[in-house]
C-alpha cells in the first residue's frame, strides 16, 4: 500500500483542533507539534471507502452487525494473539467518554482514583469534574527511563483507592509496560479490590524490541478485574470519526457499563464509524507497517537533531506511541520561558509539561506523527531560539 508520508497536507480551515485554534493568537506560520493526532493521511483504501460510503447520500441511523465484531476479534487475535469473545466488545464513541461513565457509575463521589503521573490531562480532568478524588503516584525517572513506583502505588491503594487508571503504553512518557510490570500492577489491584481501567489507545505504536501486552490477557482473574479501552483512532488517524471499543470480560461490569451508556443517551455509532473500523482492521496492515517505520525514523531523526543542536534538552526515548517527552529543565525550569521561546518566538506549538501535572514544568511533549519536513522545520526553529538565549534559568 503506497503512501507518501512525506506529503505535507494543509490542515488549516478544516476545523482542526490542532491547527485552526492557534493562528488568531500566534499567526498562521505556527507549526503544530502538539495535539495527538497525526498529520499523515489515512490509508488510501480507507479514504476510498469513506468516499464510497459518503456517495450513498443517506446518512441514517446505523447499528453494529456481525462483520464489525468479527473485524475487532480478528485484529486482536492477529496482532496480539489475544482471543476475545464477541460479547466482551462494547462500542463507545470515545475512550474519555467511557472512562467518565465508569467513574460516574461504578464509584461514588469522593472515592479515590489512582493515576501514574505525568498523566494525560483529559483523563485526570474526568476524575476531577466527576467529583472523585485524584490520587497521584509519580513515575520514577531513572537513567532516562520512567518506572512505576510500586511501593508508592501500593501505599496509595491501602488508603482505599477504588479505581486505577492505567495508560498503556504511557502518554506522555512513551513507556511500554512489560508483562512483569503489568502482573505486579494486576496483583495489587486484585489484592486491594481495585478496578483496573487500562487505556490502550496507543497499543499499535510500539518501537524496537518492545511488545505490547493487554493486562486483561494475562489471566482470567485479571480479565475479570479489568476494563480495556481500545480504538483504531490513533492507529489510522480516525480520531474525529469517534470509534472506540471497550473490552469488558466481566459480565457484571459489562452490564453496568452498557446501562450507563443508555442513561447518557449513547447508542448508535456514527455513519462512518463502522465501515472505517472494518476497513482499517481488515485491509490496512501494510500501511500500518509503513507508518510505524516512518515514525520510528522520526524518533531517530529527533534524537540525532537534539544531540547536535539542543544539547541541554534530554529526550526520554519512547518505547511506544508517536509522542516524545522532552526534559528541558537544563534550558529552563520556568514554563513561561519555554512558552516565550518555543511558542511565541520559534512559532512552534507543543504540549507543555504543566498540562500533565503541576510538577512537570520544564518538560514538553512533541508529536512525531508528522511529515519529516514539518518536524525538521519545527526543530530548526526551536534550535535557532535556543542558540539565541543567553541565560539559562535553573
Amino acid at each position: 500500500m503506497n503512501t507518501n508520508f512525506d506529503e505535507v497536507v494543509d490542515r488549516l480551515h478544516t476545523n482542526s483542533a490542532k491547527w485552526d485554534g492557534i493562528p488568531d493568537e500566534y499567526g498562521k506560520n505556527v507549526i503544530a507539534l502538539s495535539v495527538a493526532d497525526m498529520d499523515l493521511r489515512a490509508p488510501q483504501v480507507l479514504v476510498d471507502k469513506m468516499t464510497e460510503v459518503a456517495q450513498h447520500g443517506i446518512y441514517g441511523y446505523t447499528e453494529l452487525f456481525p462483520p464489525y465484531y468479527a473485524a475487532v476479534q480478528s485484529w486482536f487475535q492477529r496482532m496480539y494473539d489475544w482471543k476475545i469473545d464477541r460479547e466482551w466488545i462494547v462500542f463507545c464513541p470515545r475512550i474519555v467518554q467511557a472512562v467518565s461513565l465508569i467513574i460516574q457509575h461504578f464509584i461514588d463521589e469522593g472515592d479515590k482514583v489512582l493515576v501514574h503521573t505525568p498523566s494525560y490531562m483529559p483523563i485526570t480532568n474526568a476524575i476531577k469534574v466527576n467529583r472523585r478524588k485524584l490520587v497521584e503516584s509519580p513515575l520514577l525517572l531513572k537513567n532516562g527511563r520512567y518506572e512505576i513506583d510500586f511501593e508508592d502505588t501500593e501505599a496509595k491503594m491501602r488508603t482505599g483507592v477504588k479505581i486505577l487508571l492505567l495508560c498503556s503504553p504511557h502518554n506522555p512518557t512513551g513507556r511500554v509496560w512489560t508483562k512483569e510490570e503489568l502482573w505486579h500492577i494486576g496483583e495489587l489491584c486484585l489484592k486491594y479490590n481495585v478496578l483496573l481501567i487500562s487505556d490502550d489507545i496507543h497499543a499499535d505504536f510500539i518501537h524496537g524490541k518492545h511488545r505490547h501486552t493487554f493486562v486483561g490477557s494475562l489471566s482470567e482473574q485479571l480479565a475479570q478485574q479489568s476494563i480495556i479501552c481500545t480504538s483504531p483512532g490513533k492507529t489510522f488517524n480516525l480520531a474525529s470519526l469517534e470509534i472506540a471499543n471497550i473490552i469488558i470480560p466481566n459480565e457484571k461490569y459489562r452490564s453496568k457499563f452498557k446501562e450507563s451508556m443508555i442513561q447518557a443517551g449513547i447508542h448508535n455509532p456514527t455513519f462512518f464509524a463502522v465501515p472505517a473500523l472494518e476497513t482499517a482492521y481488515t485491509s490496512c496492515d501494510d500501511w500500518l507497517i509503513g507508518v510505524k517505520d516512518y515514525i520510528s525514523d522520526n524518533v531517530s531523526f529527533t534524537k540525532e537533531f537534539c544531540r547536535e543542536h539542543l544539547p541541554k534538552i534530554k529526550l526520554i526515548d519512547p518505547e511506544g506511541t508517536y509522542l516524545i517527552w522532552m526534559d528541558c529543565r537544563d534550558w529552563s525550569m520556568n514554563e513561561a520561558d519555554l512558552k516565550q521561546w518555543i511558542l511565541e518566538e520559534a512559532k512552534v506549538n507543543v504540549s507543555f509539561g504543566s498540562s500533565f501535572g503541576k510538577k512537570y514544568e520544564g518538560f514538553i511533549r512533541l508529536n512525531l506523527g508528522t511529515p519529516r519536513a514539518l518536524l525538521h522545520e519545527g526543530l530548526r526553529r526551536i534550535a535557532q531560539v535556543y542558540r539565541s538565549t543567553k541565560t539559562i534559568k535553573i
